[in-house]
């Protein structure tokens, strides 16, 4: 009886652990919504591959972009933007019994048009901010991330060295929008021909140091290279072309309020290549109106204030409720086309029972120009003997842009997420003789 009974219990527990695992694999077949991957789990062999240390990482992201009042040609159309990446993140302490060490591989690929250059801007002064943060950096493929990371003492010091841009260690910000005034690392966006963002890789050096667990300090050295953005150059890792380096640092403070999380971070850079003045000539006159070369700088520099905070949890769901974030930048301005930028925002994520893992966001932001861009265009217009704006000769007189998001992520299944937007942007490219453009938007992200 007894080995009856044990043949019994055996039979019923292999028969629950089969339904579980059969569970489980229908949960990670290719396009289950329940699975993490649109491909699915490889019938077990992507997991497989993450416990010995190897984590294939594939994505897209699409952005449709269509102008349906204003801007600077009011001829209705749609322009479409994309982004694929393949890579991987290897664990070496499992795959080599390296401790403490990881390190990254990532290619990306860029295709597609932009509404914002020629139809809600003047082509003659673009916008300033772009409807569709996707675009941009060519039609291609490139390196994105190379690099080797390791931890000392105890995690207290962490050390990243190979190919990757600023924008992932320094001033870093996530992307829940389609506007690229809220997306991703700010600074990037206006330190003009510095500081390159994703998909743009630099030979690069980070130094972090964990002064507790809420607390910790870095520093950074980039390699400043503008013929990193040259098409044909995404793969490439000679130093030549070297312009300088870029020279960040920052305090990064992650606190919990009423126990939910937060983060503010509070940065500097400082850039060693020369920098043109955006006015001025050698004897500090009027460049436009002397026509003598512009004066030349030895450096440029910039800091930025970035606040995240969770403000509400939803009837007690830390992973639902309201959050506000903001941005602000400021620069150089001998040298920099942009002299500050802010932004707001809110995001509640989980709104409706029915859809707990959707997201609903508002965004505003402004973007002012500097003011001596301002008065050289007043300048280059005058000693050009130009008025009219409609005059292809004319130059536009750039002030402040502003741009506003509404959007609703739908978390369509855990490896898709569909973004329709509205996008309201003010004097497009800050001209304030474009009219104010209202674009519609639909962002995709996918993991597959």
């Amino acid at each position: 009886m007894k080995m009856k009974n044990k043949a019994r219990l055996i039979c019923q527990v292999s028969a629950a652990a089969a339904l579980v695992l059969a569970g489980n694999a229908m949960a990670d077949e290719a396009f289950s919504s329940d699975s993490k991957w649109m491909t699915g789990d490889w019938g077990g062999e992507r997991t497989r591959l993450i416990e010995q240390g190897i984590d294939i990482k594939m994505d897209y992201v699409g952005e449709v972009g269509a102008n349906l009042h204003g801007g600077f040609n009011d001829d209705k159309t749609a322009r479409y933007a994309d982004q694929f990446g393949l890579g991987a993140a290897l664990d070496l302490q499992k795959l080599l019994g390296w401790d403490n060490t990881q390190a990254k591989i990532q290619l990306t690929n860029r295709n597609g048009e932009n509404i914002s250059n020629d139809r809600i801007g003047d082509p003659r002064a673009g916008t300033l901010s772009s409807s569709q943060e996707v675009f941009g950096r060519g039609h291609m493929v490139r390196l994105t991330q190379l690099w080797i990371q390791h931890q000392f003492f105890d995690n207290k010091l962490d050390v990243k060295a190979g190919y990757f841009g600023e924008g992932e260690d320094f001033n870093t910000f996530p992307c829940e929008f389609q506007n690229l005034a809220f997306c991703g690392s700010q600074v990037g966006n206006w330190a003009t021909n510095i500081w390159y963002n994703w998909p743009v890789m630099q030979a690069a050096i980070r130094v972090k140091y964990n002064i507790n667990d809420e607390l910790y300090a870095q520093i950074g050295a980039y390699n400043q290279n503008t013929s990193q953005l040259e098409h044909g150059n995404g793969f490439k890792l000679s130093g030549s072309g070297t312009n300088g380096t870029v020279l960040p640092v920052e305090l990064v403070w992650s606190p919990k309020v009423n126990n939910l999380p937060g983060e503010y971070r509070v940065g500097y850079y400082k850039s060693t290549s020369d920098a043109n003045d955006v006015r001025e000539d050698d004897n500090g006159q009027d460049a436009a109106t002397t026509g003598n070369p512009l004066r030349v700088h030895d450096s440029k520099h910039g800091y930025w204030f970035v606040a995240q905070q969770q403000l509400t949890s939803h009837n007690g769901d830390a992973s639902r409720g309201l959050n506000i974030a903001a941005n602000a930048t400021f620069h150089d301005k001998d040298t920099n086309f942009i002299d500050n930028y802010q932004s707001l925002m809110f995001v509640y994520k989980g709104p409706f029972d029915a859809r707990p893992k959707d997201d609903v966001g508002i965004g505003f932001a402004r973007i002012h120009v500097n003011d001596d861009v301002k008065k050289n265009a007043e300048l280059t217009n005058a000693a050009n003997g130009v008025s009219d704006f409609d005059n292809p000769l004319f130059s536009p007189i750039r002030e402040t842009e502003y741009n506003y998001e509404i959007n609703y992520g739908f978390h369509v299944t855990n490896w898709l997420t569909v973004r329709p937007n509205l996008q309201y942007v003010t004097h497009p490219g800050g001209v304030d003789e474009v009219d104010n453009a209202l674009v519609a938007g639909l962002k995709i992200q996918s993991v597959f």
